[in-house]
């Protein structure tokens, strides 16, 4: 399976434009429990100030904060299921790899979800952060460099997604609702 080009990400954005706005479909739950490692739930749980439990989130800490800890502001990924099904090419095996926990069907953009938006997901509340959430090399190299450089392009859709903070502790399921409050 090769790498999608500039042009045939672009041709694939009214489709992901058209994602629901209020409500949408939880698709995939990722944990990464260590550096390269995936592992896709069914449920997953959630504690305030840790992130999804059993993901390497604290352990692994951040070098873009002064003390190396984990960003506060990062505890959780969440992807467009939309973006992330071009960029694999339909092929679900390959969603992990994007290193996202909450694979969902919903317009993640900055107009639709802003910073402190609320998403109900399952018992558990996040709030999406101001930290932008944004490729990486690793990104480039398991999806190619076009798809990495045009996931980065357009700060106002966040095609490569968003980062959000657990305020309510609790579960969620793949096949539930978020829903923005």
């Amino acid at each position: 399976m090769g790498n999608l080009n500039h042009q045939q990400l672009a041709d694939g954005l009214d489709h992901i434009q058209d994602s629901p706005s209020n409500a949408g479909l939880i698709e995939m739950l990722v944990l990464r429990p260590g550096v390269d490692e995936r592992t896709v739930v069914d449920r997953a749980e959630f504690a305030v100030g840790a992130g999804l439990v059993g993901d390497n989130y604290v352990a692994r800490g951040s070098d873009r904060t002064e003390d190396g800890q984990a960003h506060h502001e990062a505890q959780v990924t969440i992807m467009n299921s939309r973006v992330l099904n071009l960029i694999s090419e339909g092929d679900r095996d390959r969603w992990p790899l994007a290193g996202d926990q909450i694979l969902v069907d919903m317009d993640l953009s900055r107009s639709n979800l802003p910073t402190g938006t609320r998403l109900s997901l399952g018992t558990v509340m996040l709030e999406v952060s101001a930290k932008p959430h944004t490729g990486c090399a690793k990104f480039a190299q398991r999806f190619g460099p076009d798809a990495a450089k045009w996931i980065n392009s357009d700060a106002e859709l966040r095609l490569r997604g968003i980062n959000a903070m657990v305020i309510t502790a609790g579960t969620c399921s793949v096949g539930d609702v978020i829903t923005k409050l």
